[in-house]
């Protein structure tokens, strides 16, 4: 009986010590998760605290990267980040791109990038540009080659050829939208793509349409480059540019006070004068025969559009309302034109525009 006593009591004895092995077991698994928790924490959960871009050209050491990231993300995110590539031995003198980072990403998923991910495409939209040095600077401002690599490949005779164009119509091409290129990629590569985004856009509808007008595709854009520059109401732009369509096919000259200031270099021109008439440029319309050489400016789409679409009218005249509304007067009678034009000039004198 005492034997049987002591025999639970040593069993009772041993089912205490094992729970409490379990229990100690159990909190050191806790303090190494909490541990590792906050070891990782910065890595895999804190995340940037800005957005920005990393650009990585070959050669770049962790040192350089890591300034890179700390002027455009920040600090300690920057060394969070070139410490996990350490770690993992990234051949980043090997990588070549940009990488976006956006606000909130870990440092271990921008690690991941870096280390062998693939690089980020850069958006590139532009609109209401005039010349083709301004989407030179816009490009060049966006992609590793820079204004001159872009500059050279639009002003080179041979490279432009390739697309059926010369230097002054080339940027036919470059239809105003919004695209994705790599930072890393070539004038002629983006100019590849912007060719076939060109011919995707004039399709066989928009040929035709042209073609009943008696215009090439160039040609319809040129006119609707002085077209946007001439009004800015959209509703207008195509009655304007039927206009110079009437013009042009009765031989008239086009007379564009638009084509003036793109020859001077100056559209900040309020009023033209006599002797600013008589520029000496294969653009000023007022002394050339036919269209330019080229757009005077990167005509929208809608723009192109509306002179497709647009009526046919038998105005061969225009001049702006004397209200300033952007709206003007048309006729097919020159001495009617005179008398508008008579009227506008009155109200230039009495706002003193000059």
């Amino acid at each position: 009986m005492e034997e049987k006593i002591s025999t639970r009591q040593g069993a009772s004895s041993c089912r205490r010590k094992g729970g409490s092995g379990k229990k100690t077991l159990a909190a050191v698994v806790a303090v190494l998760v909490v541990v590792a928790a906050v070891a990782l924490y910065p890595y895999f959960l804190a995340g940037a605290p800005e957005g920005g871009t990393i650009y990585v050209r070959p050669g770049t050491s962790l040192e350089a990267l890591h300034d890179s990231i700390a002027r455009h993300i920040g600090e300690p995110y920057a060394g969070r980040v070139v410490k996990l590539l350490s770690w993992s031995k990234a051949r980043i003198a090997e990588r070549h791109g940009a990488f976006v980072v956006t606000k909130g990403e870990s440092a271990a998923r921008l690690a991941r990038q870096l280390h062998g991910g693939a690089s980020s495409s850069i958006r590139f939209t532009f609109n209401n540009l005039r010349t083709k040095e301004e989407w030179i600077e816009k490009a060049g401002s966006l992609y590793e080659c820079g204004p001159e690599a872009f500059r050279r490949a639009l002003n080179d005779p041979k490279l432009c050829a390739k697309y059926g164009k010369t230097p002054d119509n080339i940027i036919n091409i470059l239809i105003p939208d919004t695209y994705d290129f790599y930072w890393d990629v070539t004038p002629e590569k983006m100019l590849n793509r912007m060719y076939d985004y060109y011919n995707n856009f004039w399709n066989s509808d928009r040929k035709a349409k042209a073609q009943k007008l008696g215009l090439t595709p160039d040609q319809v854009e040129i006119i609707a480059s002085i077209t946007e520059e001439e009004t800015v109401k959209p509703d207008e732009r195509g009655k304007v540019g039927r206009l110079y369509i009437n013009r042009f096919k009765a031989g008239m000259r086009l007379q564009a006070d638009p084509t003036v200031k793109y020859a001077i270099g100056d559209f900040s021109i309020k009023r033209l004068t006599d002797a600013m008439l008589m520029t000496k440029s294969p653009y000023n319309t007022y002394r050339v025969n036919g269209l330019p050489p080229g757009p005077i400016r990167l005509p929208e789409k809608s723009t192109i559009d509306a002179i497709l679409n647009s009526k046919p009218h038998s105005y061969m005249y225009m001049c702006a309302r004397p209200d300033f509304s952007g709206y003007h007067d048309f006729t097919s009678n020159y001495q009617e034109h005179l008398s508008y034009a008579h009227k506008y000039q009155q109200e230039l004198n009495r706002r003193n525009i000059k």
